[in-house]
């Protein structure tokens, strides 16, 4: 699909040159990316951007200056996208622990379409690190947009009534958006707002927006200055100083305050910013720090017990013994993971061994419907035993058979039975779905002990979206390891690679907060707190009843062995939103839970979390609402009522159409794409009603013919007829040709219903 879009966009640029710009020598044609790569991938949106959807190239002109050109016959299929001029373009961003809020606003003129025409228009917003979507305000010339996610009860009549033309993600964290009807000439202000995590390295928090505009969405007019505005905050909630690294634009500092930042940036500039806003900074201390946040809950919470955020940073230096390890890979080599997914694997294996100290242990196990061992015990890290290994690797990673996950986790979980003085890992790669998920996680929970041993951790790699990623989610979830995913298979490498750093970079494990047992009622998300690692800070939600203590402590061990203990200062937050800033790591946790239980309640109370918060999740759906300028709704934009049935095809009591969007959630697996190994990205996008109609009419004619034709018999007649008959003949069948089209129309027009 991105491949696509990138194709529509390189029409799109080539369809504007029929633009009359006038007479003017200032103004310049646009140009295609200088680049060498001219491949689609090339003109994919590197911020957000705006497109005319073109299927009729005849409407393509200058709405002020019409060329008159002569009439273009045909239309585009698929429509082609031509990016729009940017006007304005402002960036404000909110910092919260490792969370920032991202806005943009901006505005954006239909100066490729003829003012009495119109067409539809695309947003497209590609989305930093783990970036969820919260809203989108648009207001054209004559309609009013916003969107908002309701829950949906019977999902199986929204999806006959959804259009993929509507919006959805065009690849992971890029989203897209489909405006109807909007006329040439006009412009349109739009607001998009989203949530993603900070970067964290050696103790720096880093953001990254994408913010490259290329040259071709600046207006055509003469060389006039225009201003591009970033406006910063930045709340540690650790109330320490904030140290600035680096930025990618000259911020100026507007207030300092302990913990607290705030920057702005604006400028009048001939063309739009071509490199991605970035911010790092450090929090400064070099030891291991960590603290508690409480907030009180809103009146239209639909949770009234108190919040808390118990954070844990792991600090700058690192002097701390990392974990002896002793790990078993555990690696999915089914038909689906041919090519891309299974090289970036072994790539990323391949590194993890090399990096592994000499006295940490390892093992490989390959599966598909059977398992392949590397070893029948754990082998330590000797450079030889790595060499060996990555040769296995090379020679028996090849991908066939179909998928079988309990076996190989049951061999794993025995091989590391015996570990001492040593943390033991599972990590877990797959790309695929299978029918005994929940009896998979009760098995593992069976070989998870309790008291102050350190259990085996689950550690678990999706790749694509065949693969259920809640399943994955729980398995890490139960046994205090970590989950990543992949869900565009050129990212497999770095993303694994990764999570493999975190893991080897564990520095305390079993950590527990003593004061969740004093309270009268707790829910901790996760319910098992995950080990700390040097490369990434532990953040812990959820909500209480009772009375949180002052200082609290929290516990565990460190990599030798000695007991850790840090007192957690408890602090009010009063500038942080702490039911934002969790509400998606909430929503990941929940949604696992509720899947893995089957619990009704748990999926209605996501859903409930959803709406109110904005962020997307399994268990509601995103629409536009569209209404006239004159006909504004008094609810305002995200509006959190929880409508008990919403039907797509209906205009509401408040005269708001309502359009859906293709659900956003990753989904809970797909077994029959597992079954048939087919290979992630291969999702094919569903024909349109009219083009299944034609070829249903086309299959059903031509076995037709075929039933009523003896293949024998045709070969032998046709070769006794001469060449008049052969003429007749041709004739005869290109009148049949003819009314078997107009019974293809007469299906699409009728809909195949009998009169």
């Amino acid at each position: 699909m991105a491949e696509e879009f990138g194709r529509s966009v390189q029409d799109g640029l080539k369809l504007s040159k029929r633009i009359y710009l006038g007479k003017d020598r200032a103004v310049t044609p646009p140009k295609p990316p200088s680049h060498m790569d001219k491949s689609p991938v090339a003109y994919l949106p590197t911020a957000p951007m705006v497109y005319a959807v073109i299927s009729n190239p005849g409407i393509v002109d200058n709405p002020d200056i019409p060329s008159y050109q002569p009439h273009v016959h045909g239309r585009c299929d698929p429509p082609a996208l031509i990016p729009l001029q940017m006007n304005r373009i402002e960036l404000e961003a909110d910092s919260y622990l490792d969370t920032a809020f991202v806005k943009i606003s901006g505005s954006w003129r239909v100066h490729c379409v003829m003012g009495s025409e119109s067409c539809d228009c695309r947003l497209a917003v590609p989305m930093g690190e783990q970036g969820s979507i919260l809203g989108v305000e648009i207001e054209a010339s004559r309609k009013l947009y916003y969107t908002e996610l309701v829950a949906i009860e019977d999902r199986k009549d929204l999806e006959k009534e959804v259009r993929i033309e509507n919006g959805g993600f065009l690849k992971p964290h890029t989203f897209t958006i489909t405006i109807p009807k909007v006329d040439g000439g006009s412009t349109l202000s739009i607001k998009v707002r989203w949530m993603q995590k900070l970067l964290y390295h050696n103790g720096e928090f880093s953001l990254i927006v994408p913010f490259s505009f290329p040259e071709y969405v600046t207006p055509h007019v003469k060389k006039l200055p225009r201003k591009e505005k970033i406006q910063l905050n930045v709340t540690t909630g650790t109330g320490t100083e904030i140290v600035c690294k680096t930025t990618s634009h000259p911020l100026k500092e507007l207030r300092r305050e302990v913990g607290k930042l705030g920057f702005s940036y604006e400028s009048e500039v001939l063309t739009w910013t071509n490199i991605d806003f970035t911010f790092s900074y450090a929090v400064s201390f070099s030891h291991i720090f960590g603290g508690v946040l409480l907030q009180s809950p809103s009146l239209h919470d639909v949770d009234q017990r108190d919040m808390f955020c118990a954070y844990l940073f792991p600090g700058g230096h690192h002097s701390r013994k990392v974990f002896r390890k002793e790990i078993v890979f555990v690696v999915d080599i089914s038909g689906s993971m041919e090519g891309a997914p299974l090289e970036g694997t072994k790539i990323a294996l391949s590194a993890a061994l090399t990096n592994l100290d000499s006295k940490d242990s390892f093992n490989i196990i390959a599966f598909n419907g059977e398992t392949y061992l590397f070893s029948s015990s754990m082998e330590l890290a000797s450079e030889d035993t790595v060499e060996r290994a990555v040769e296995w690797m090379s020679m028996n990673l090849i991908a066939g058979g179909d998928t079988n996950i309990l076996v190989p986790l049951k061999q794993a979980t025995e091989m590391l039975s015996k570990s001492g003085g040593s943390i033991p890992f599972v990590f877990l790669v797959t790309d695929g779905a299978v029918e005994d998920e929940r009896h998979i996680c009760d098995i593992m929970k069976s070989h998870i002990t309790g008291g102050g041993s350190i259990h085996p951790r689950f550690c678990t790699f999706g790749i694509g979206s065949y693969c259920n990623h809640h399943f994955l989610r729980m398995l890490a979830m139960i046994s205090r390891g970590q989950y990543d995913a992949a869900y565009d298979i050129d990212s497999v490498e770095s993303r694994m690679q990764k999570l493999l750093s975190r893991i080897s970079s564990t520095i305390i494990a079993n950590i527990t907060i003593k004061a969740f047992d004093d309270l009268d009622e707790v829910e901790v998300y996760p319910s098992r707190i995950p080990d700390l690692s040097s490369d990434n800070p532990l953040i812990v939600s959820g909500r209480f009843q009772g009375n949180f203590p002052d200082t609290v402590v929290a516990t565990g061990f460190f990599g030798d062995l000695n007991n850790f203990s840090l007192d957690l200062k408890v602090q009010k937050a009063k500038d942080i939103p702490l039911h934002s800033v969790s509400a998606k790591q909430q929503i990941d946790l929940l949604t696992a839970q509720a899947w893995f239980s089957e619990n009704k309640q748990l999926e209605e109370k996501v859903a409930k979390l959803s709406i109110q918060t904005g962020v997307i999740s399994e268990y509601t759906c995103m629409s536009l609402l569209e209404t006239d300028r004159g006909n504004q709704a008094a609810e305002s934009p995200g509006g959190h009522k929880l409508p008990r049935q919403v039907n797509p095809r209906k205009v509401d009591s408040q005269g708001r159409r309502r359009i859906f969007l293709r659900n956003l959630g990753v989904g809970f697996g797909n077994l029959t794409a597992t079954a048939e190994n087919l290979r992630p990205g291969a999702e094919e996008s569903k024909l349109p009603e009219a083009a299944e109609i034609i070829i249903k009419a086309a299959s059903n004619c031509c076995s037709i013919m075929c039933n009523q034709c003896c293949c024998m018999c045709c070969v032998q007649c046709c070769s006794k007829i001469n060449n008049q008959f052969a003429i007749v003949l041709t004739q005869l069948c290109t009148a049949v040709a003819c009314f078997g089209c107009i019974e293809c129309c007469s299906e699409i027009c009728c809909g195949g219903q009998e009169t």
